[in-house]
């Protein structure tokens, strides 16, 4: 949600704070940043101060003409994922941790139409950079009663955070926080359907030109449901290639039935689903279709700032070209190579509001005839117009230990 500005009071005055704050800041680090980002191409010094003084011409205009229809959000998200994976064949010991922050101002008028920039910067942990991945957030967004639109570089986990790990393994929303290009989504009463196009990479002379086409969807019918999720991801090769290197295409799709009995217990969340996954993952150079497929399931329970999540799959194995092209083609969890994997996570909510929520997580992971341990923190803040945010209570089970 963003705050808006209506009438001038204390509270725009506030505003108005936040508002060159954040301009200044994203001015700022674009300036510094927009030249060595591994996604963005270095740009001259002529063009970086050009952008800077294209920011300034349209902060002054939109201060006297937009200035009714001010929105501005900012967020904090700090995660530390620790997994212990050693002498695994298919996964990496590895500790991955940092904090991201992700301001962005905008307008709004005719209430369903918005455009909003800002940028996510993310600082590993140890580093000594301010930044070490920046990436530019820019986009227009179209918001009626059952539908939405977005164009641009827009926030992953406003759009595509329902879909699995073995599409998008976890790493990918905090190094690749923005998709680039665009979302349609149709939502109502719980069902929903959405089309996206994900741009990753533009074709140069070093660069493999790579961008993913998806789908999904959610059809409920009283306690029971459907679900789709699905994408294609194309990954070309250079220009003008020195040496030949093969196209490949890669698609994964993932239909289910499940059950909902949330609404008719005492659980926050208690649910089940189980279906049919298929990959079909193609060499241009071989030509042949390779389509490994398997049973994937999934059981959610929640209640009272307590969650269990398992995920079962049994099939064959995915990700066929993963030991040649490694993360470039799949973006999925490396794990689902294996023919049977099951994980458990459980989940504490120590906190929970629309501002601050901080979560462990202990996973153990069930595959290669042994198991492994994975631990997960994560504590976000999420800012906007704090006065006019709507709290929601959550219940926990120390509750009523402290009454």
């Amino acid at each position: 949600m963003y705050g808006k500005k209506t009438i001038y009071n204390e509270e725009n005055r506030f505003n108005d704070h936040i508002r060159s704050f954040f301009y200044l800041l994203c001015s700022l680090i674009t300036l510094k940043y927009i030249g060595s980002n591994t996604y963005i191409e270095p740009m001259n010094a002529n063009v970086k101060k050009g952008i800077v003084v294209w920011l300034l011409i349209w902060e002054g205009a939109f201060i006297h003409t937009f200035s009714q229809e001010f929105l501005w959000k900012a967020g904090i998200y700090n995660f530390l994922e620790n997994n212990e994976f050693a002498q695994s064949k298919v996964q990496i010991p590895q500790t991955m941790s940092g904090v991201h922050l992700t301001p962005e101002i905008g307008m709004k008028w005719d209430e369903i139409h918005r455009i909003v920039a800002g940028f996510d910067a993310m600082h590993e942990y140890g580093s000594n950079k301010f930044a070490d991945y920046f990436n530019p957030i820019a986009y227009y967004e179209l918001a009626g009663k059952s539908f939405r639109f977005y164009m641009g570089a827009f926030p992953r986990k406003s759009t595509l955070a329902k879909y699995p790990r073995i599409f998008f393994q976890d790493s990918i929303h905090n190094y690749r926080p923005t998709v680039q290009g665009i979302f349609w989504e149709y939502a109502s009463h719980g069902d929903y359907f959405n089309v996206w196009l994900d741009w990753i990479n533009r074709q140069t002379e070093s660069k493999r030109e790579a961008f993913f086409v998806g789908w999904s969807g959610r059809y409920n019918m009283n306690l029971f449901y459907g679900q789709h999720f699905g994408y294609m991801f194309h990954f070309a090769n250079v220009k003008n290639p020195k040496i030949p290197r093969s196209l490949h295409d890669h698609i994964l799709i993932w239909t289910s039935l499940g059950v909902d009995l949330s609404t008719k217990t005492h659980f926050e969340r208690l649910e089940a689903n189980i279906g049919w996954i298929a990959g079909m993952e193609r060499d241009r150079s071989i030509g042949e279709w390779i389509c490994p497929q398997g049973l994937l399931s999934e059981i959610k329970v929640g209640y009272k700032g307590l969650e269990l999540f398992n995920t079962f799959y049994k099939g064959q194995s995915q990700q066929i070209f993963r030991n040649t092209l490694g993360n470039e083609l799949y973006w999925g969890d490396p794990i689902y190579r294996t023919r049977a994997y099951d994980r458990l996570d459980l989940s504490v909510w120590f906190y929970r509001s629309n501002v601050v929520n901080l979560k462990m997580t202990w996973a153990v992971h069930f595959t290669e005839k042994t198991q492994y341990h994975s631990q997960l923190f994560s504590a976000t803040f999420d800012f906007d117009n704090l006065k006019k945010k709507e709290q929601k209570k959550y219940p926990y089970i120390r509750d009523n230990r402290l009454k």
